[in-house]
């Protein structure tokens, strides 16, 4: 007996469905995902180009920090979310792999916090650790989005016929 063979689960009971939109914490989560991917991609730029070119190390290492804080960010109001909808701060059924990677997120961008607090790591280390947060990111960000579009489509339920097509 594989994954294929066994019922699959909804990704969210009605009651989930009703708490998920009613709760102010969705909105929160909807905000916050698009700004800490916009603060991503321009940090991207900047340690790249640190990287490369060996100039800008101070404003790529303020944009990790930014990132890291919007991670933060996201990280507690979307476990007070998923206390609200599932009623467990982290590791719901739902979203379990979603929070194992993002544990794994966290670790690495609190790690490049550390080192850069304590001095432990030089320039082209601190910023490849920061391309390893952002490469685990990637992946997190990746698994929202396809539980995002489940939902959506589990949401939509079946297709409802038109009115003429009703009548025929």
């Amino acid at each position: 007996m594989g994954p294929g063979d066994r019922p699959s689960r909804p990704l969210y009971t009605p009651a989930e469905r009703q708490r998920r939109d009613a709760s102010p914490w969705t909105l929160v989560q909807g905000v916050l995902a698009p700004i800490q991917f916009l603060i991503f991609l321009v940090s991207l730029i900047l340690v790249l180009r640190a990287l490369a070119t060996g100039q800008g190390l101070l404003a790529a290492q303020a944009s990790v920090v930014a990132k890291t804080l919007a991670l933060y960010a996201i990280m507690v109001t979307g476990s007070i979310w998923e206390k609200a909808v599932f009623g467990r701060w982290l590791f719901a059924p739902a979203f379990f792999w979603e929070d194992v990677v993002s544990m794994l997120v966290l670790a690495l961008h609190t790690a490049y916090l550390a080192a850069l607090v304590t001095g432990a790591l030089g320039e082209q280390a601190l910023l490849i650790l920061a391309l390893a947060a952002y490469a685990t990111y990637v992946v997190n960000a990746g698994q929202f989005l396809l539980k995002l579009r489940a939902a959506r489509l589990e949401g939509a339920g079946p297709r409802q016929p038109h009115f003429a097509e009703a009548l025929s």
